[in-house]
């Protein structure tokens, strides 16, 4: 007796484990990056520095900018706590590997979405939209993307306008920078005609220096997304990061945002 009473405790104990095992999971599955995420309690977030005003660093060398406080807007949601993020700079050309290796947890830097990125990374539901707009000298005789053609134009290296200028204007000679304050020195010397790139970036250009302008009209709509590295372990981010820009967007601070920073 004793003995079968020994082989029924080991097999409750069995059933016991194997129910644990599959039918009480953890809150937060294994290899579930939003999980990794709440658990590290810090979110990774890849930024460009070079795109004021989305992420610059002030004269006082702190991090500021339209990214930045959608960053922690973020984090308030997924962590409770809009200071639990750590920034990691990312370029333009870098900033999709960064997010597919899993560098960085999610990418907020101006990404436009994309059939073709979107066959690299995920992205979150668009939380923001620019237009392609051209940045010319305040005396140039451009006028329109036309003009553009057999001139030299400045895009940076990994964005949409760089893809856009090649099927706009295949006539133009399109010369890439890193950096969009690169581009923009190159303007003011002579180097190039013009810059193209998201209207959103090109205005403070124009709204801090009156020897350059932006043109009026745009030739694009574009999506801005959260990116992020695709596959299963990142479903339950992505439902996340979902609910949390429809909140944002229903509670008007996209649109405050965007005054904040002076983006029109």
């Amino acid at each position: 007796m004793k003995k079968i009473g020994f082989i029924l405790v080991l097999i409750i104990i069995t059933i016991a484990a194997v129910y644990l095992a599959f039918f009480q999971k953890d809150e937060f599955a294994e290899g579930d990056l939003y999980s990794e995420i709440v658990n590290r309690g810090v979110i990774k977030v890849g930024i460009n520095t070079d795109s004021k005003p989305f992420a610059y660093t002030d004269s006082n060398g702190m991090l500021i900018g339209y990214d930045i406080d959608l960053a922690k807007y973020i984090a308030q949601y997924l962590l409770k706590n809009p200071d639990r993020v750590e920034f990691i700079p990312v370029t333009p050309s870098n900033r999709l590997i960064k997010a597919s290796t899993g560098e960085v947890d999610i990418v907020i830097s101006t990404v436009t979405i994309t059939p073709q990125r979107q066959e690299v990374v995920s992205f979150s539901i668009p939380y923001d939209y620019a237009g392609q707009a051209i940045l010319v000298k305040a005396d140039s005789r451009i006028k329109s993307l036309s003009d553009l053609a057999e001139q030299s134009v400045g895009v940076i290296f990994g964005t949409t306008a760089e893809y856009n200028m090649k099927n706009f204007v295949p006539t133009a000679n399109v010369i890439g920078f890193r950096k969009y304050s690169d581009a923009y020195e190159a303007l003011k010397k002579g180097q190039i005609n013009a810059i193209t790139s998201d209207d959103t970036i090109l205005n403070r250009f124009a709204f801090d220096d009156n020897s350059v302008k932006l043109l009026p009209k745009r030739y694009s709509r574009e999506p801005y997304g959260i990116a992020f590295k695709k596959g299963n372990s990142t479903i339950r981010l992505k439902e996340n990061l979902n609910y949390a820009i429809t909140d944002l967007k229903q509670k008007n601070v996209i649109p405050r945002l965007r005054k904040r920073w002076g983006i029109l």
